[in-house]
């Protein structure tokens, strides 16, 4: 047994024991035992169905609150962290579960488990890191430090520690999030002022997001850890295939669910399955009401219809006339396509973020009532946008690796 790995579970264990209690801390290593139980079988559709089913006895009514009453004392985060730490528990023991399915000789033991469970940084708030890659990483005897890496940290540890204060700023001198809750006061916005509202809730979500696993993947990577990165920022999103604010969770649905079931995902019965599958699950794990069914469905409409669209632009005489205008040609008529998904992004997660009331408001007011002036002007600028992070994006793959660069930006164009 490694002893670094040991006292990283017994160290989070404690922790969370200390926090939450014992009862908390019984209903955890419940989940534990159980689907390591059901692990021992190695049977995908049986880790499946005990985990999920597992996932919904706290996201459902009456047996979440059951589960909650068992916690005892109140102060202001204990919500939050009881349905984090149940809600990661359950998807890292899915995990194991599924990773064990996978081993061809032996099995994984508990004390795998539970190191892996209750490593204390990520146990509450995630990034989740599959089982196998967390194994291989903390098991690792070879350790060492890149140069300047431990300057690299703490000057990241600062950055960080920086955006947070401008974030505190924010929330309580600019109402970004309380502005559209008032309904009256944001239908006497004008089109680009309610535009900028609804494109500022999903950067202040991005932000936060982006520093909460900032902060943990600093302290994980002081561990030797080399854990998901923070999401990509919103502002340079233009396809539904890389939308998403928790890399960890969305490197856990691809892994397990999106790319098992849709495999390249070049059949369009296979990709809808698949995102039907990797919806549903995300649904139950933001918690089943009316806004996350819409917010699903529609994300779910998205993935899809990029891959709609680009087997339409694939087949003749469409893919003919692409052939024949020029590459920059064909990036111009590609971000414009871009630049009104950039939007359908924005809209279908702005009405989670908020309220279907606001995302219905900035829907008619830049589709319809803003038409043609509004609505153009907005999309010229965001095309703007869309081009320069393109640019961006092309250099980077330049740099990166020269020579199949331009097979990576044609092969993201057609997933486009």
């Amino acid at each position: 047994m490694d002893v670094r790995s040991m006292i990283f579970g017994v160290y989070g264990g404690l922790a969370v024991l200390t926090t939450m209690g014992w009862t908390f801390m019984a209903l955890v290593l419940s989940h534990c035992v159980v689907l390591y139980s059901v692990a021992m079988v190695k049977k995908k559709w049986l880790c499946f169905v005990a985990g999920l089913t597992t996932l919904a006895s706290i996201k459902l009514e009456p047996y979440n609150s059951w589960q909650e009453a068992l916690v005892t004392g109140s102060f202001d985060l204990q919500d939050i962290l009881f349905y984090g730490g149940c809600g990661f528990s359950i998807l890292r023991c899915m995990s194991f579960a599924l990773e064990n399915c996978e081993r061809k000789d032996g099995s994984y033991t508990f004390c795998d488990l539970l190191r892996y469970n209750f490593y204390l940084p990520f146990f509450f708030f995630g990034p989740i890191m599959t089982f196998d890659g967390f194994h291989a990483q903390v098991n690792n005897t070879q350790l060492t430090r890149k140069d300047r890496e431990l300057w690299n940290i703490t000057t990241k540890a600062l950055r960080h520690l920086g955006v947070i204060l401008v974030v505190d700023v924010f929330f309580h001198y600019l109402y970004i999030l309380t502005i559209p809750s008032d309904m009256k006061l944001v239908s006497k916005l004008s089109d680009w002022s309610l535009a900028g509202l609804a494109y500022s809730n999903l950067v202040y979500d991005w932000v936060k997001a982006a520093v909460m696993f900032g902060v943990i993947n600093t302290v994980a990577t002081l561990d030797h850890l080399d854990p998901p990165q923070p999401p990509k920022c919103i502002t340079m999103l233009y396809v539904f295939s890389e939308t998403h604010f928790d890399r960890g969770i969305n490197d856990w649905l691809c892994k397990y669910v999106y790319d098992y079931i849709g495999g390249d995902h070049n059949k369009i019965f296979k990709e809808l399955l698949a995102t039907f599958c990797t919806f549903a699950i995300t649904t139950l794990w933001l918690g089943p009401c009316e806004l996350v069914y819409i917010w699903s469905f529609f994300n779910c409409f998205g993935l899809n219809f990029e891959l709609w669209v680009a087997k339409l632009f694939s087949l003749p005489p469409l893919s003919t006339i692409e052939g024949v205008m020029g590459e920059a040609m064909s990036r111009r008529i590609r971000g414009v396509f871009n630049a009104a998904n950039f939007w359908t992004i924005v809209l279908y997660n702005v009405l989670a973020l908020n309220s279907l009331e606001f995302a219905k408001l900035v829907g008619r007011r830049l589709i319809f009532k803003g038409f043609p002036l509004s609505t153009l002007s907005v999309l010229f600028v965001t095309y703007c946008g869309v081009q320069l992070v393109k640019e961006r994006e092309r250099r980077q793959a330049l740099l990166d690796d020269p020579e199949p660069a331009k097979a990576v930006d044609e092969g993201k164009e057609k997933a486009e």
